[in-house]
């Protein structure tokens, strides 16, 4: 009677085993297929979304990207013309933007086209404004994150202009973001470019950008090149990031656009 307890016992002891193990593995293992397939799915679904976003200029006109781009070249012409850090700024968000697409190449031509059709009219800010709300619906957050890298765009030729901020604040009305909220982000940027005003030095310019003040101009204008592509806001990444990556990231690039400057006039 003893041993036949001993083997129930047993049997009862490796059921349990058998469930807590091996039922439970099958589980977390069935549970992780279930995941990576359906991640591996989303990924397919996103591809095809982009593939057919890109597939023509009107089609990518239409989208959250198209019509931010083009409010991107109504800030950057507003002041009459396209200033070289703008430039730069504008190309590498277009390489930002297109590494994300399936064929690269002609989602930067795209952007290229619909940058350079919109940079010459004046007359439909506000439709292309009411449109991104439009597609923009509840969201708080991505309103606020594309106006900062408008804001921040205007900036970067030494404040914004009387024109730039018109046109600002005519965009910013259709987000529905308030004036207050406006000129509270305002003064975030003003309050950062008068810390980055402070002086500096031609040897604290060159240790910023990594360079030597023997170093030709051509080889300066190549590092802070590459200096202000690994630290401009990037608009893709910024969906992962908090309020504060748009700022940072903004000081930096003044901090860099500084010392660059300061080099430029001094090999003049």
């Amino acid at each position: 009677m003893i041993k036949f307890k001993k083997w129930i016992y047993l049997a009862i002891l490796l059921g349990l085993f058998y469930y807590i193990f091996i039922v439970n593995i099958l589980i977390t293992l069935s549970i992780i297929a279930s995941l990576y397939l359906a991640f591996r799915l989303y990924k397919v679904y996103v591809k095809n979304k982009l593939r057919k976003m890109s597939s023509s200029k009107e089609s990518f006109k239409k989208s959250e990207l198209g019509l931010f781009i083009a409010l991107v070249a109504k800030v950057a012409k507003a002041d009459g013309r396209v200033q070289e850090l703008e430039a730069q700024l504008i190309g590498i968000m277009f390489d930002d933007i297109s590494r994300i697409f399936p064929d690269k190449e002609k989602t930067r031509l795209i952007l290229k086209e619909i940058f350079n059709e919109e940079k010459e009219r004046d007359d439909d800010t506000t439709d292309i404004a009411q449109s991104l709300n439009d597609l923009l619906g509840s969201s708080k957050l991505k309103p606020k994150q594309f106006v900062e890298f408008l804001i921040q765009l205007a900036f970067v030729d030494n404040g914004i202009s009387s024109d730039e901020d018109r046109v600002l604040r005519e965009i910013v009305h259709e987000l529905n973001i308030t004036s207050d909220e406006y000129i509270q982000m305002l003064s975030k940027f003003e309050q950062m470019m008068k810390n980055k005003q402070q002086s500096m030095s031609l040897q604290e310019a060159c240790k910023l950008l990594g360079v030597k003040e023997s170093d030709d101009i051509s080889i300066v204008k190549k590092t802070y090149r590459k200096l202000v592509r690994q630290y401009h806001p990037d608009i893709i990444k910024s969906q992962d990031k908090d309020d504060k990556y748009i700022e940072e990231a903004t000081a930096k690039t003044q901090e860099i656009n500084q010392a660059y400057e300061i080099i430029k006039n001094q090999k003049k």
